[in-house]
């Protein structure tokens, strides 16, 4: 997304900023810093309960979310897909996600309340996930829960992997959506037209491409090669931008968990969240997250 294209489309200079967290761009939303987001769910919810004034105008991704554990830890797969026996290994011990509220922390509190282990196992929130691998190198956390990115990164630092691969929790689980500020949204419809159908194009490369997906991502990211932007992408490849019955009613789901959380103060409906207005003229076919 971050080439001349765009720019050239939409005939606007774009300031790419890069966020360690949800709540972090809640934030940028609210100040007005910020005009467009690709963000989790539960915080742009929990920025919505507060009076933030975003929508949600497409997906993104699903599944996104992950669980690593150190190599003497059993991955749910050994384990006969019971949740609560892997969660259980971690009994006394602590576990670190994103920030609270970002969509990796209301996953796992969801699972713990859902397993009756949330006395049991402490959870540590972390402004940038690459801090929960260096303090499971360190032996301060067991395990994490986040991104895919968190999973590679990990293995870099510490003999670690995958416990909980993404299509273990919960379907359909929204890892972003495509955030626009309402005065974008009502003032500038055609530049949420240009920027989604560039971002149409990118999710079909992501699919389906993945290797040239993968050497975009390294060129624009120095820090990564094509290789290990590669390994990130073939563990939860379900990119797309519709806004499909699943995507939506997974994030409905969030919205009970953040209430019974006590992280927002009403059960916020669908339209608060989503503008379908948009969606609908440049994605009508059907989803391609199940592909």
């Amino acid at each position: 997304m971050g080439d001349d294209d765009l720019e050239k489309d939409v005939d606007k200079e774009i300031n790419w900023i890069l966020f360690g967290t949800g709540p972090a761009m809640v934030e940028a939303f609210r100040k007005g810093d910020l005009d467009i987001g690709y963000m989790g769910l539960p915080p742009a919810i929990i920025g919505i309960d507060k009076g933030v004034p975003i929508k949600c105008v497409a997906g993104g991704h699903v599944e996104g979310t992950i669980a690593i554990g150190k190599t003497g830890h059993k991955s749910i797969i050994d384990l006969n897909n019971d949740m609560y026996e892997v969660l259980a290994q971690f009994k006394g011990c602590a576990i670190g996600t994103p920030s609270v509220g970002s969509i990796h922390d209301a996953i796992l509190n969801y699972y713990l309340e859902k397993t009756n282990l949330k006395k049991k196992i402490e959870v540590k929130n972390y402004k940038q996930a690459e801090f929960i691998a260096l303090d499971m190198k360190r032996g301060i956390l067991e395990g994490g829960v986040g991104t895919p990115a968190l999973a590679v990164f990990a293995k870099t630092l510490l003999d670690s992997h995958l416990i909980i691969p993404p299509e273990f929790l919960l379907p359909d689980n929204p890892s972003y959506g495509i955030f626009f500020h309402e005065n974008l949204i009502e003032n500038f419809p055609e530049i949420v037209i240009k920027f989604l159908s560039h971002h149409k194009k990118a999710s079909y490369l992501l699919r389906n491409s993945r290797n040239k997906a993968a050497e975009k991502i390294a060129s624009t990211f120095s820090i990564l090669n094509k290789d290990y932007a590669k390994t990130i992408l073939d563990i939860s490849p379900k990119y797309c931008i519709a806004l499909s019955e699943g995507y939506i009613n997974s994030t409905m789901g969030f919205v009970n968990t953040l209430y019974k959380l006590g992280y927002i103060k009403k059960q916020i409906s669908t339209e608060d969240i989503f503008n379908f207005n948009i969606i609908k003229e440049v994605h009508p076919e059907k989803d391609h997250y199940s592909k």
